[in-house]
């Protein structure tokens, strides 16, 4: 048996992908904004957590435009209103987010590796560019953050607004 019930590859047994995947984004988003900002201030988490924040970026990264585009294919069966009009609208502001909080938790995990090295030769250059890096980390994981909190509540209101 085919677990795709049509031709839409956004519908798993007849239901449609969006709902499930939205589930997924809500949890891994913030728990891996929150793991990059964690280890960008705290060189203890840093070296415990390891690449696991820049991995768990990727996939959030990677996750974030499958479930947009499973929510248009939603909103193209059940109509536009500007209340889903608007949750995807944030939900597009949430890619370029992710993306960042990508490129920042990489750039953490590297630092800390190639940091030491350059403090060596050029001690100014490297506090720079570790105070860089931090306030990279911060900013993109706040701006997931918020970001996410409000897609999720606009597709809520989206959703359950009327009840």
């Amino acid at each position: 048996m085919d677990i795709f019930a049509d031709a839409d590859g956004f519908r798993i047994a007849g239901l449609p992908l969006h709902p499930l995947l939205v589930h997924a984004v809500v949890v891994l988003t913030p728990l891996t904004a929150l793991a990059a900002a964690l280890v960008a201030v705290w060189p203890a988490a840093r070296r415990r957590l390891g690449w696991a924040p820049p991995i768990a970026a990727l996939g959030v990264a990677a996750l974030v435009p499958v479930t947009v585009l499973a929510g248009q294919s939603l909103a193209s069966t059940v109509g536009y209103t500007p209340a889903i009009l608007h949750h995807e609208a944030l939900g597009l502001m949430l890619i370029p987010w992710t993306i960042a909080l990508l490129i920042a938790s990489v750039a953490v995990a590297m630092g800390d590796r190639m940091l030491p090295r350059l403090r060596r030769t050029r001690p100014r250059m490297s506090r720079i560019l570790a105070v860089a890096i931090i306030a990279a980390a911060l900013v993109a994981a706040a701006g997931t953050v918020v970001v996410t909190v409000l897609t999720g509540d606009a597709g809520a209101r989206a959703v359950w607004g009327a009840v």
